[in-house]
């Protein structure tokens, strides 16, 4: 009895070590510690599609993008913000995570829904002149019925996202 007791206690003492390794190892890649918005997605059928994205606003954060992240949850992403209109060209380097782009004009409505291949370096470009770009996990935009010609509600750019980026200190 004895023998099985401590059996378990031992077993009980290597379980709680190993989960509290498990938690506190950090395996966040972020590089940026971007703001976080609800971006709203209006349907041509009158529905709207909630997901909740990190808003990249500065030169850096849109180069960096979703970079070395294994993990993206669904119903989020990452919202690119340009200062102009332009013809964009993105690309899967570094990017273990399959992703869908949609490109969107300035009035938020989508143009273009693609399918990128991780850490390909092959460019996926929009087919018009834009001024924003959502990544998503892939199929996300299928899943949720987004179609080209959706609409995009633009969280507003809060002055603050266009300071200095936030480097995350945690980030291996």
């Amino acid at each position: 009895m004895k023998k099985s007791l401590v059996k378990f206690l031992i077993s009980v003492l290597c379980l709680a070590v190993f989960i509290q390794s498990v938690a506190s190892c950090n395996t966040d890649k972020r590089k940026f510690l971007l703001p976080q918005a609800e971006v709203v997605i209006e349907k041509t059928d009158g529905s709207s599609v909630k997901l909740v994205a990190e808003v990249a606003v500065r030169s850096e954060e849109r180069n960096y993008g979703f970079m070395n992240r294994t993990e993206i949850p669904e119903g989020t992403g990452m919202l690119f913000v340009f200062e102009n209109d332009d013809f964009r060209s993105f690309w899967m380097k570094d990017c273990p995570h399959p992703l869908s782009i949609a490109y969107i004009l300035r009035d938020g409505t989508i143009t273009d829904l693609l399918d990128m291949k991780p850490f390909s370096t092959a460019s996926v470009n929009s087919s018009r002149s834009v001024r924003y770009a959502l990544e998503v996990p892939q199929g996300w935009y299928e899943k949720a019925g987004i179609k080209t010609g959706d609409k995009v509600i633009i969280p507003k750019i809060k002055p603050e996202w266009q300071k200095e980026s936030k480097l995350n200190k945690k980030a291996k």
